[in-house]
């Protein structure tokens, strides 16, 4: 659905601000800051009133999503078994911090709190499958699968 459909669809009411942006992110997958200043204006509301609901929210994202989602477990039984070592790995090797897509769009990167896989951990997921007592020196395998 285009940005003008949603925005009329909505209308005017400062209440609707979180559900007006949630369909956006739903339509766009994500609520680019062109988006946030037409909110901002339809809603008489000031651009950084918009962007602190967006930044705030983990929901939205302020970045084009990639064609493969990358998840890192943070959770405790992961961060202490080497999740650490598994962010700088894809940092360096492939140029994105969580929050980031990479320039060709094929990835977006993702710390997560836990995803329930605690025995095997450092768990990693792309595209919600699983890859656990996951090493830095692994990630490039993994990733070869996902074009």
């Amino acid at each position: 659905m285009e940005i003008d459909q949603i925005l009329a669809k909505h209308g005017k009411d400062t209440k609707s601000l979180v559900p007006l942006l949630q369909e956006i992110q739903c339509s766009m997958g994500y609520v680019p800051l062109d988006s946030q200043r037409r909110v901002a204006d339809h809603l008489h509301l000031p651009v950084s009133k918009v962007y602190g609901i967006v930044s705030f929210y983990n929901f939205f994202k302020m970045n084009a999503p990639g064609r493969h989602q990358i998840h890192v477990c943070m959770g405790t039984a992961c961060y202490v078994r080497g999740a650490g070592k598994l962010i700088d790995k894809i940092k360096a090797d492939w140029g994105i911090s969580p929050g980031e897509t990479t320039d060709d769009r094929r990835f977006s990167f993702e710390e997560v709190r836990c995803v329930g896989c605690c025995a095997i951990g450092p768990v990693l997921t792309v595209d919600g499958d699983v890859y656990g007592a996951m090493t830095p020196e692994k990630i490039a395998s993994v990733f070869e699968k996902y074009e």
